[in-house]
């Protein structure tokens, strides 16, 4: 019994011990357990404290590095500021310095210019004091010839004081008379003015209205539109192949031809009737009619020069130098026709060398080609007209004495032979006959004339012509040597030299054309 009791003692001993065992264990298994949980929690805290040390590090860096920026940029700003204050400063001490430099030049000269009053004032002083010597003076010598006089019978001051009067009568006289003649110079020279301006404007103005328009007859007023063409196209194209200015106005059946040179106007005049009664009218039939115009015009002045030629019995004449000869009827020497003053002027020498027993033949022919030399003057660049024509009449086979003649005409060169000086004479007289010439018309043909050989003196200019009275000049450029930026520079240049060599009235325009073509035929 007692056995069994301490079996029973002892198995609960070893039940207990085995029980508290292993609820010891059990509890350092979970205690580890939770260790470990523990372990891993504080080392993730850990690292989450590292990556946030880190994170704050690279927040305070970028921080610190934007507050440098900033704080650069604002060192910067004022001290561009700084700057810009100092440099006003400088600019304002500059120009005080300037005022005070002008202010000082200033004073500098109302300083001279006082100095130079006191000094006139101290002559003008000097000047007053000697007048006022010499009144005294004057004073004192009345007073000792009222003495004088006193002492006078009374013829004698009578003789005395009318001698004295006479004298200052005549100057008086004689400053009237020259106030007078003064007046009446002034007053005659108005109306002079007045009376040679009426006589100028009653005699030339009909005459200068002929020598610068022609007129064109038109079937009917609906010729007009065709003329003028779509947006005037047709018009345009005529004026610039003819060098004209076409004027269409309400006149009716009728347009006129503007122009200063009658040759120009005389093709354009062709050319326009041969329009009319053909019928097709547009830009490039107008130019192949244009054309030909001037080739007939070159049968016609040659017509002319043989015909001329022929009345004054002139024979063997070179068929260039009667083409110059004709040409001239399209040419007026200060208003007088260049074709009838050249058969005066032959006329004239034939007449004098008859009277002096001379060659008449080599006279005449000496004044049939006085002035050919006019009709190329443009196109020579030096010498002048008298000058040109003999070099033209050696080159075509004229005789010497022909030659120096018609080079001499006007004295420029020494006269060889005595019909040197009877051509003087004979174009002297030619030109000075009562209503021969025009000296208004000449001056305006000139300017025109001038106007288009500045223009023809620039590179890459193939035409210019001097339209609406010498106010416009309209300049057609080659456009593979003028491209468009040129053209405007040219213009520009073109204009500066019209203001620096000529003199003229108003204003005058300067157009520059530049036209570009291509051309193909359909076969």
């Amino acid at each position: 019994m007692e056995s069994n009791v301490q079996i029973q003692s002892v198995g609960l001993f070893l039940l207990f011990a085995v029980v508290f065992f292993g609820g010891y264990s059990l509890r350092w298994f979970f205690a580890g357990k939770k260790l470990r949980e523990a372990e891993e929690k504080a080392k993730i805290l850990v690292d989450a404290a590292k990556k946030d040390v880190e994170s704050r590090k690279n927040q305070v860096e970028l921080q610190g590095k934007d507050l440098l920026i900033k704080l650069r940029q604002d060192f910067e700003r004022e001290t561009k500021e700084r700057r810009d204050e100092i440099v006003g400063a400088e600019k304002r001490i500059t120009q005080k310095e300037e005022n005070l430099d002008k202010r000082v030049d200033l004073l500098e000269r109302k300083e001279k210019d006082i100095n130079a009053r006191i000094v006139s004032l101290r002559e003008s002083e000097e000047k007053t004091q000697k007048r006022g010597e010499e009144l005294t003076k004057l004073i004192e010598e009345e007073k000792k010839r009222l003495q004088t006089i006193s002492s006078m019978s009374e013829e004698d001051a009578k003789k005395l004081l009318l001698s004295r009067l006479d004298d200052e009568l005549l100057q008086e006289k004689a400053t009237r008379i020259r106030k007078n003649e003064e007046e009446t110079r002034e007053i005659c020279d108005k109306k002079s003015r007045q009376i040679i301006t009426t006589a100028i404007q009653k005699c030339a103005s009909e005459h200068t209205s002929n020598s610068t328009v022609t007129v064109v007859v038109l079937p009917s007023d609906e010729m007009k539109g065709r003329i003028i063409g779509r947006e005037g196209r047709n018009i345009r194209a005529l004026e610039a192949a003819a060098g004209v200015d076409i004027i269409i106005d309400d006149t009716p059946e009728a347009v006129t031809i503007s122009g200063f040179d009658m040759y120009r106007r005389e093709i354009a005049k062709l050319a326009l009737e041969n329009l009319i009664a053909d019928g097709r009218i547009h830009p490039g039939r107008i130019e192949e009619v244009v054309e030909k115009a001037k080739k007939d015009m070159e049968a016609q002045i040659k017509e002319e020069g043989e015909k001329l030629a022929f009345d004054l019995g002139v024979h063997a004449m070179h068929p260039e130098l009667i083409k110059l000869v004709g040409k001239l009827k399209f040419r007026t020497s200060y208003g007088q026709n260049g074709l009838q003053h050249t058969k005066e002027v032959a006329m004239l020498m034939g007449a004098m060398a008859a009277q002096l027993g001379l060659d008449t033949k080599l006279a005449i022919r000496a004044g049939l080609l006085h002035d050919i030399g006019k009709v190329v003057a443009q196109e020579v660049e030096e010498g002048t007209h008298a000058v040109v024509g003999g070099t033209l009449a050696r080159k075509y086979g004229e005789r010497e004495e022909v030659a120096n003649a018609v080079e001499a005409h006007h004295e420029e060169v020494e006269t060889a032979t005595i019909y040197g000086v009877l051509l003087c004479a004979a174009d002297a007289i030619s030109a000075a006959r009562p209503g021969a010439r025009a000296e208004t018309l000449e001056t305006y043909v000139k300017r025109l004339e001038n106007l288009e050989r500045i223009s023809y003196s620039f590179k890459g200019v193939n035409k210019a012509f001097a339209l609406q009275a010498g106010r416009e000049i309209r300049i057609v450029v080659d456009p593979e040597k003028i491209n468009d930026d040129e053209a405007v520079v040219l213009s520009r240049d073109i204009r500066k030299k019209i203001e620096e060599e000529m003199e003229y009235p108003g204003q005058i325009k300067v157009i520059v054309l530049r036209e570009t073509r291509a051309v193909e035929y359909a076969k």
